[in-house]
């Protein structure tokens, strides 16, 4: 049991002075970021040499005794600070605390999930700021309450559903303006969802973005590769152009427009073929790929413009949604495995795209053979008995169909 929380995002219609506001509070919140990243990197530099040697370059004279700065006490520097600072009294003061949270999370994920050593925030490069509270009643027709700023219009593309609290607002700031991301959560228990219906089976991959285990092959739209050209020549124009003039200025917002046309490009077509699957099944089971090692290869830019984990996160969403059981399973073989007499094939080349089993003679295309593999381990991981198709035929298997559009 958990509870039901979702995020509706919606464009603003700031004023100019709420925009200068905006871009002030950014940069204040940037500021912070950068001393206390520097106050805890400057502490783990002055442990970082032997106690008997000194570095050639620099020297960190901290105490030995100092302990290492955390959360909490760069929020009590911070409260110090700010009494004295005109700047920062203009920002809300749990703004500048969730922005040390922000570090706070960075250094976690280095220590616990192997990311980089956190850099500094150039100029412009802190792109959102939270509100972790808000008054009661802050939305309203069409307008957001914002601590210190007041009363902001929005563009009310979908109502709030009733009986939901808002528990924060992140502001956005992007290339076609300013957004409010609104945190929604009920005070219901939203039970874990049982296997249940039909199960599909799904594949990812270069040349379909998605093969079904039902023979449907969803298109992979490439919109990076489609762009890339464009991207190209607009990048030159921003290279050609005088540092910190207005010219490259406006260029590099071209870039970013680009940029932000190929994500919604892509992230739209996903909640397309998510909708579709769960409109076919009550249980979707996908590869667990190591998409790291992936990107490495010599392949890595169409991986990253395919955007496979992007995919997953959103039909885990849209699962979640409609009631949808999603499940992870082993990803080892898929593709070298006969989901008809699960024989072991051998590893296929990249050229061959027909799985054509010389045990039983099964034939389907490759990527929808594995995601016919994939189909068998997931029934299974949820205790399903499985039989192979020359026994029972406990689970129909197509045989290979045409490419729908959507």
């Amino acid at each position: 049991m958990q509870v039901f929380s979702l995020t509706y995002e919606y464009k603003l219609k700031p004023t100019s002075a709420q925009v200068a506001r905006f871009e002030d509070w950014l940069e204040q919140c940037r500021r912070v970021y950068n001393y206390a990243l520097a106050e805890r990197k400057d502490w783990f530099k002055s442990r970082s040499c032997q106690i008997n040697a000194c570095s050639l370059q620099s020297e960190y004279i901290i105490p030995a005794e100092t302990k290492r700065p955390t959360y909490a006490s760069e929020c009590q520097t911070l409260t110090a600070y700010r009494k004295t600072s005109g700047n920062l009294q203009r920002v809300q003061s749990q703004v500048l605390q969730q922005t040390l949270r922000r570090l706070e999370q960075a250094f976690v994920s280095m220590w616990e999930q192997g990311h980089g050593f956190p850099r500094f925030k150039k100029s412009r490069t802190m792109r959102s700021f939270v509100f972790p509270q808000v008054g009661i009643d802050a939305v309203r027709d069409g307008a957001i309450k914002l601590p210190v700023i007041g009363w902001i219009k929005f563009r009310q593309s979908r109502s709030i559903p009733d009986g939901a609290k808002l528990k924060q607002v992140r502001i956005v700031r992007r290339a076609s303006g300013w957004f409010a991301m609104l945190t929604l959560q009920w005070d219901v228990s939203v039970p874990d969802v049982m296997p249940h219906g039909e199960a599909l089976g799904v594949d990812v991959g270069i040349s379909h973005l998605a093969a079904v285990s039902n023979g449907k092959l969803f298109p992979n739209p490439r919109p990076f590769n489609s762009l890339e050209r464009k991207l190209r020549l607009l990048q030159q124009r921003v290279s050609r152009k005088v540092k910190g003039s207005n010219n490259r200025k406006k260029a590099q917002v071209k870039v970013s427009k680009l940029h932000e046309r190929i994500a919604n490009t892509r992230k739209n077509y996903y909640w397309l073929v998510a909708h579709n699957l769960c409109d076919w099944a009550g249980m979707i089971f996908v590869e667990d790929l190591k998409l790291k090692g992936l990107v490495r290869g010599f392949l890595g830019k169409h991986c990253l413009d395919a955007g496979w984990g992007q995919f997953f996160q959103v039909l885990e969403q849209c699962c979640r949604k409609r009631g949808v059981l999603f499940l992870k399973v082993d990803s080892k073989k898929t593709s070298q495995i006969c989901p008809n007499c699960l024989v072991e094939t051998g590893k296929k080349q990249l050229s061959e795209r027909i799985h054509s089993c010389q045990h039983c003679r099964y034939t389907a295309d490759r990527d929808v053979a594995a995601a016919q593999v994939v189909l068998i381990r997931g029934l299974a991981a949820v205790g399903h008995t499985v039989k192979m198709l020359s026994e029972g035929k406990a689970i129909a298997l197509p045989a290979m169909k045409e490419s729908p559009s959507l």
